[in-house]
């Protein structure tokens, strides 16, 4: 089975999503964000997209939103999801990384198995302010409108948490969910 692959968005925690799949046996690749979009189709059946400082510096990654491969952001790669299709991103109102408790609305494929309530690991120096069309918001908190969002027909999912660091709960089910959407 071919791997998938985190692409790389010069943030702190790209590194620790690579492990995080590695850790459960998930055949793993990290990836440049300049990476050509048909090496990403003829090599991966699925695509990370990290998290990084700026939306600037997200190299193509919108491209690979064009390839019919699954997808899911993380942070940043959320927001290059969201303004691909139309939505809007704007500075949060809270700021930095900690922690914040975030109510799931729906448990489709992304985030199959979890509780209505988990307490996560988040950024929200910007957020998404405006779903695009298509999508479905997936879970919320009370700072932010837009915890999770999914497109699931498209198979593109975006988290603006970080399931990867050891302060989310039960981070790793997103990345064995994210799995079994890419072995479909």
């Amino acid at each position: 089975m071919r791997p998938i692959c985190v692409v790389n968005n010069f943030g702190q925690f790209n590194h620790l999503i690579h492990r995080a799949l590695r850790d459960q046996d998930i055949e793993v690749a990290l990836v440049p964000n300049t990476t050509p979009p048909k090496e990403i189709a003829a090599k991966y059946r699925g695509i990370i997209l990290g998290g990084g400082p700026d939306i600037g510096r997200a190299g193509i990654c919108a491209e690979y939103l064009d390839l019919g491969i699954p997808v899911l952001g993380i942070c940043l790669g959320l927001h290059i999801i969201a303004k691909k299709f139309g939505g809007e991103v704007r500075p949060g109102k809270y700021g930095g990384y900690g922690s914040v408790d975030v109510h799931i609305h729906e448990h489709d494929d992304i985030l199959k198995g979890y509780p209505g309530n988990i307490s996560v690991w988040a950024s929200h120096a910007d957020e998404v302010c405006k779903v695009p069309e298509g999508f479905c918001i997936l879970a919320s908190s009370d700072i932010c409108g837009v915890e999770a969002m999914a497109f699931p027909e498209k198979k593109i999912y975006g988290l603006q948490w970080h399931p990867e660091v050891s302060h989310t709960q039960d981070g790793k089910k997103v990345y064995l969910n994210f799995d079994t959407i890419c072995g479909k």
